[in-house]
């Protein structure tokens, strides 16, 4: 049985978020990204300071990575764009889905190689309507299809591992890559099996020792998984619908969350629903990698 620990973490951010997702941490400026997906924002924290910036997006923006220290990569329903840091301008760069109004980008990472993976799925979750796709230097691949809720996209610091999970089904698959080039080279099969459990297996991170950080949304924690599969250890959140967790610095570790579809009373019931938070755990991560363009 995994051990479990209660929260005794903070709150990073006092912007709560209706779908709060895709936190990401930039090791150079101590500077933590992350989304509120239907409330179309980019969310900017600088960590040793508290400077919070929330920057308007024209769109639903699920997943930054930075280019270098001028410019980012965007993931969002309108495609992926490049950000311009200083001003925000937004210029369109490749195109996933042009022919699917009806879907969105959701979880994604950048893998050690410089390429991005990035899921997709419909704004009404519907099922298998998204798909989970390779861009490298702007060429498409899709690598897998009919794929409902996309998430927990991360990879093994080598490069030579991938991990991804449609949540709706709750298997986490795991699948060898061709290092140099983040495409996979061999058969994904299952990693962590989940399927009819409660909660379900959302974002994800691999860290620097090859071990998992799940957040289960529905069930207010953060899972850690051994390189095995195993569930070694559950930290619990003071939010039920815990999305995505990132590394922020050596032991510890920021958790966006969510209070999408939650009514008047549920979301009293979970007050710090869509809350940003911060927790301390055994973890080290390598710093996330840049897009190249």
């Amino acid at each position: 049985m995994p051990t479990t620990y209660e929260f005794e973490g903070s709150v990073l951010s006092s912007s709560y978020c209706e779908l709060g997702e895709g936190p990401s941490f930039e090791a150079e400026t101590s500077t933590l990204w992350w989304f509120d997906i239907l409330g179309k924002a980019l969310h900017e924290l600088h960590l040793p300071t508290g400077r919070e910036i929330v920057h308007r997006l024209p769109f639903m923006g699920s997943v930054v990575a930075a280019i270098d220290a001028e410019r980012q990569l965007i993931a969002s329903d309108k495609g992926l764009f490049i950000r311009n840091r200083a001003n925000n301008e937004l210029t369109p760069y490749v195109e996933l889905e042009a022919d699917k109004p009806g879907n969105r980008s959701n979880d994604g990472r950048v893998h050690p190689s410089g390429s991005l993976w990035i899921g997709t799925m419909g704004k009404k979750a519907e099922d298998g309507a998204g798909a989970i796709y390779h861009v490298r230097q702007g060429v498409v691949t899709k690598l897998f299809d009919r794929i409902s809720i996309p998430n927990s996209i991360c990879f093994s610091p080598d490069g030579a591992t991938g991990y991804y999970v449609d949540t709706r089904v709750n298997l986490m698959m795991r699948v060898p890559l061709d290092p140099e080039t983040g495409l996979p080279n061999g058969e994904a099969k299952v990693f962590v099996d989940e399927n009819g459990k409660p909660g379900g297996i959302d974002g994800s991170i691999c860290a620097a020792d090859g071990t998992i950080w799940n957040a289960r949304w529905g069930a207010g924690a953060v899972d850690h998984y051994s390189k095995e599969g195993v569930h070694l250890a559950r930290y619990n959140i003071p939010a039920r619908r815990t999305t995505c967790p990132a590394v922020i610095g050596e032991g510890r570790m920021a958790v966006t969350s969510s209070w999408e579809g939650l009514d008047e009373a549920a979301r009293k019931a979970d007050p710090q629903a869509g809350g940003l938070f911060e927790i301390a755990v055994p973890v080290i991560a390598e710093p996330e990698p840049a897009y190249i363009l």
